[in-house]
């Protein structure tokens, strides 16, 4: 078993996203994203057959395609194919949890 303090990882960078490892297994890797105001997760896929699942801890922005823009809030989840483009942008300080399953 493994407990993980997510308010420990809530560090940010000017300007900048932050993320750190918090789990990496055959079976899935989770990442915590801190995103400060106007920082983003470009827009992107991969070829794996994996999925990926993005859950807005705290602060507000954006899903997105590249083609349109989903408002996230706390406790908006987006869950998709790796395969099909997505990406997050920051509208204040933004944290979200992201995990990714089978691992890329």
């Amino acid at each position: 078993m493994q407990v993980i303090d997510l308010n420990e990882y809530a560090q940010f960078k000017e300007g900048e996203r932050v993320l750190k490892l918090l789990h990496d297994s055959p079976s899935w890797r989770i990442i915590n994203f801190n995103f400060d105001a106007g920082a983003e997760l470009p827009v992107h896929s991969h070829p794996e057959e994996s999925e990926v699942l993005i859950l807005v801890l705290e602060g507000e922005g954006y899903f997105t395609d590249g083609k349109r823009e989903i408002q996230a809030k706390p406790g908006s989840l987006l869950i998709s194919r790796v395969s099909e483009p997505h990406g997050v942008k920051a509208k204040t300080r933004m944290r979200v949890l992201v995990a990714i399953a089978p691992p890329i």
